[in-house]
């Protein structure tokens, strides 16, 4: 694997970073001096991130617990806080990994700096900072059925991070659903309940939905043999309706225990809200993030 890489993209904005399996997008707003100060501390912890996790990987593939485990990386202990709220089901911390990795840059970022706002974006699961006043809007990307909304952040919203999971995402999916898009304090927060969310949605047994052991598809993934979802055929209305059911009720139990402030959920064109946030329109949200 080769080492870190760190660019400016062609707007001379943003900065990438990658990584091995990491991949992101950073940008700040501000005096200049202090962006390009941020730039440095965010581009020096990204380096050191990935082997962090890489050596304590096996431990966090293993099961999440009411009670975290001591991680030595601070990206790790994220994952751990992150999981470990929702530990009467099967998750571990490679469930937040995304999320937990764009706080982590974040934080580098905004130490000691003065900025307005700032965000890391990590294929979707972003974390994001705003001085007191500021505001940031998250452009809906599409799913596939033609969303094209905004939501918008304000200083005064419960919220710092966004992320979505789904069957057809990057990673495995236990459920159906296309995507499920989360709110939530932080992007690891975000990016937990969106994987567990998204997993609720389903309709366990259905010949419609075709599925295999995810350990034949990523043999290290820390799901193991359990059957993961690779394609979804016809479903009919109260299908849908039933399977959407299972992962509102998901997500709303995630809301009245404070993890989440607000989600989308989307299946076969249809799509269900819980909770609001900030500007968030009647036609929800989904994805990346776009300044206003």
């Amino acid at each position: 694997m080769s080492g870190p890489r760190i660019a400016w993209l062609p707007d001379g904005r943003r900065l990438h970073m990658q990584h091995g399996p990491i991949d992101l997008i950073v940008e700040a707003f501000g005096a200049p001096a202090e962006r390009a100060a941020g730039y440095r501390q965010a581009a020096a912890r990204f380096s050191t991130v990935l082997d962090e996790l890489a050596g304590e990987l096996g431990a966090l593939r293993a099961p999440s617990t009411n009670t975290p485990r001591h991680f030595a990386g601070a990206t790790a202990r994220r994952m751990e806080q992150a999981a470990c709220p929702h530990a009467g089901r099967f998750v571990t911390p490679m469930a937040a990994v995304a999320g937990a990795v764009a706080d982590e840059v974040l934080a580098a970022l905004v130490t000691g700096r003065e900025l307005e706002r700032a965000y890391v974006n990590n294929g979707g699961d972003s974390a994001v900072f705003l001085a007191p006043g500021q505001m940031i809007r998250l452009a809906v990307a599409g799913t596939g059925h033609g969303f094209s909304d905004r939501v918008t952040i304000d200083a005064d919203d419960p919220v710092r991070g966004i992320a979505t999971s789904g069957w057809r995402g990057r990673s495995h999916s236990l459920g159906i659903a296309d995507a499920v898009t989360v709110l939530a304090a932080n992007a690891a927060a975000a990016d937990v309940a969106a994987t567990l969310i998204a997993n609720a949605v389903d309709l366990p047994g259905h010949p419609a939905i075709a599925r295999a052991p995810a350990n034949t598809l990523s043999p290290d993934s820390d799901l193991g043999a359990r059957p993961v979802t690779t394609g979804v055929g016809a479903l009919d209305a109260a299908e849908i309706d039933t399977a959407l059911a299972r992962g509102l009720a998901a997500a709303e139990t995630c809301r009245a225990r404070g993890l989440i402030a607000a989600a989308a959920l989307f299946l076969c064109g249809a799509c269900r809200l819980c909770g609001s946030i900030g500007t968030m329109p009647a036609g929800a949200f989904q994805g990346d993030l776009l300044d206003a």
